[in-house]
């Protein structure tokens, strides 16, 4: 997991090309003018979804993981908490592969996402998102899809 601000996005872009067209993606896009859903990058490799939506109290959260897709999850307006958790430290459930979605249950770390910030979540990173900091909130987030990669 990496937690940064999308103004220092340009220190992980060497990680992969996907990563970076990712990134690149959200420093070059205006997402006020577009409605939220789904939008296609680069096919199946990368997509992103923008959502608008309140968060909710803890007790509502699920924890999930995925195991096809990076998660690269960046705030756009609001604020929320996000759970964190290695899944080695959660109990999985029965993962969904049409979803990809690996549902998870325990106990995790919590982290403040702000407007301007960004999560960068890999397969073994479970997470809790959506999470109100307080009283429950609006918030606008795109979720960058990026199909796993294997190591050269």
């Amino acid at each position: 997991m990496l937690i940064d601000r999308l103004d220092n996005s340009h220190l992980y872009s060497a990680l992969h090309a996907r990563i970076k067209t990712a990134f690149d993606f959200l420093q070059k896009t205006d997402f006020s003018v577009f409605p939220a859903g789904k939008y296609e990058i680069d096919g199946p490799n990368l997509h992103a979804i923008l959502q608008q939506y309140d968060t909710k109290p803890k007790s509502q959260g699920v924890w999930e993981a995925h195991r096809r897709y990076i998660d690269l999850q960046a705030e756009l307006q609001g604020t929320e908490i996000i759970g964190y958790a290695n899944t080695t430290r959660l109990t999985p459930g029965v993962y969904d592969a049409a979803k990809d979605f690996l549902p998870l249950s325990g106990e995790g770390d919590f982290l403040t996402l702000q407007s301007g910030s960004f999560v960068l979540l890999f397969p073994e990173d479970a997470h809790m998102p959506g999470i109100a900091p307080g009283l429950p909130q609006p918030v606008k987030k795109i979720v960058v899809k990026i199909v796993v990669f294997q190591a050269a």
